[in-house]
C-alpha cells in the first residue's frame, strides 16, 4: 500500500489549519505552545513528505533541526508560562500587560 503525497500534505496542512486556530483563538499560555507545537510538526510532515518524494536526506534532516528549535521553544515558554503563574497566578494571555507603557 503506498501513500500519496498528497495524503501527506492534507495532515500536514490540517495540522497547520488546527495549530493556527490554537494560537489566534485561545488564550492560555500552555495551550498556545501546544498550538505552535502542532504548526512545526506539520511542517515536520512536510518537509519529510518532500524528503521521501525526491529521495534526499535534507528535509528530514532539516525536520531534525526543527524538533531541536522546538524543544528548545517549549523549554523557554513553559519557562515563562511558569514565571507568568507564580507572579500572576493565572496564565491567560489576555490579562498581561507588562509591555504596555
Amino acid at each position: 500500500m503506498t501513500v500519496l503525497l498528497n495524503q501527506f500534505l492534507l495532515l500536514g496542512a490540517a495540522l497547520f489549519a488546527i495549530g493556527v486556530y490554537g494560537v489566534i483563538a485561545r488564550r492560555n499560555g500552555v495551550a498556545v505552545l501546544m498550538s505552535i507545537e502542532l504548526i512545526l510538526n506539520a511542517v515536520n510532515i512536510n518537509l519529510i513528505a518532500f524528503s521521501a518524494m525526491h529521495g534526499d536526506l535534507s528535509g528530514q534532516v532539516f525536520a531534525l533541526f526543527v524538533i531541536a528549535v522546538a524543544a528548545a521553544e517549549v523549554g523557554v515558554g513553559l519557562a515563562i508560562v511558569l514565571a507568568i503563574y507564580r507572579n500572576r497566578r493565572s496564565v491567560d494571555l489576555d490579562e498581561l500587560d507588562l509591555m504596555r507603557g
